[in-house]
């Protein structure tokens, strides 16, 4: 496992990271199994894992906890996320901070996740949606100076909303967040154009998340596939969005190098950019961790084939469905 610094937090996480969202809210999760996952990532030198209350109103978080105290001798990363109050993913530009985030809310669900955790301190705790028209108000940033000064978190965080790169860039530049989670993956590619450029200028943490497009870019889906009703994928990957994303990944696998896997392409396509701390993967099964794992490490994508992956960009406007 190769580790990159974690912006001006000086941490040192694992490029590869652990995506916790598949193993509350998905379909097809097995307790047992998922912890021989978490266990595997672990000795394979996973040391970053991102959850969210929101994930089964704190169930993943408390997986999380359990996972830190079977490993008591190593430094695990716990990173996770206050929901939004009006519990509307992703937020809307019409929606006040007193709606999604108010100062006492703040308060009341970092000692929710503290609670589910099991620790004195979450490393990372984020807003698990974000609009920076919020950047100029007071009441988030005393929140989190108090929370700070008390050492119940240690460093502050930004989930950017689904395919709004540009949405959290007055926010950084107050100084005050650590970190930016956003997707980035071989269809969005947007965060280059000016979030990265900012994050680096700042020294700010990057997470690329839904490094696979939610399993369009595992080269599995077909325009006939069909999730079950309480998978949020049933909503989400209505006829508009799921034919459309079988042809873009078919349209790639003419670029896939001989003797490589999509999944494997698109974790480093994300590798390569310097600019990403690390990728949070889901990785609910075994052999998810050791072929993912796996993508650490291994030599850049030669200069064609990456100039060939830049054309495969897909620039996407939030709709009723994408969530």
């Amino acid at each position: 496992m190769q580790y990159r610094r974690f912006g001006r937090s000086n941490w040192n996480i694992s490029e590869i990271g652990y995506g916790m969202w598949g193993l509350a809210g998905w379909t097809g999760s097995d307790r047992k199994e998922t912890d021989d996952s978490l266990d595997l990532a672990v000795a394979s030198g996973v040391n970053f894992f991102d959850t969210a209350w929101g994930y089964a109103e704190g169930l993943s978080e408390r997986i999380l906890g359990d996972l830190i105290r079977r490993f008591p001798e190593q430094k695990i990363y716990a990173a996770t996320k206050i929901p939004p109050k009006n519990r509307i993913w992703p937020s809307q530009s019409t929606f006040s901070l007193e709606e999604v985030f108010p100062a006492d809310y703040i308060v009341e669900y970092t000692e929710k996740s503290l609670r589910n955790l099991g620790t004195e301190q979450i490393d990372l705790l984020q807003f698990h949606v974000w609009e920076d028209a919020w950047a100029d108000r007071d009441d988030w940033k005393e929140a989190i100076a108090k929370l700070s000064q008390e050492g119940k978190v240690a460093r502050w965080g930004i989930s950017v909303n689904r395919w709004e790169p540009n949405n959290a860039l007055k926010t950084i530049e107050t100084g005050l967040i650590d970190s930016v989670q956003v997707i980035y993956n071989i269809f969005d590619q947007a965060p280059e154009d000016h979030l990265f450029p900012l994050c680096r200028k700042h020294d700010v943490g990057v997470i690329a998340r839904v490094p696979f497009d939610e399993g369009t870019l595992t080269g599995t889906f077909t325009k006939e596939t069909t999730f079950p009703a309480d998978d949020w994928r049933s909503t989400y990957f209505v006829p508009e969005n799921l034919h459309a994303s079988v042809d873009h990944a078919d349209a790639l696998r003419a670029d896939i190098p001989e003797g490589m896997t999509m999944p494997e392409l698109a974790l480093r396509f994300i590798l390569q950019n310097e600019d990403v701390h690390t990728t949070i993967p889901g990785m609910r099964k075994l052999p998810h961790v050791q072929s993912n794992v796996a993508t650490s490490g291994k030599e850049a994508l030669a200069a064609s084939l990456m100039e060939k992956l830049k054309t495969h960009r897909w620039d996407r406007e939030p709709t009723e469905w994408s969530q």
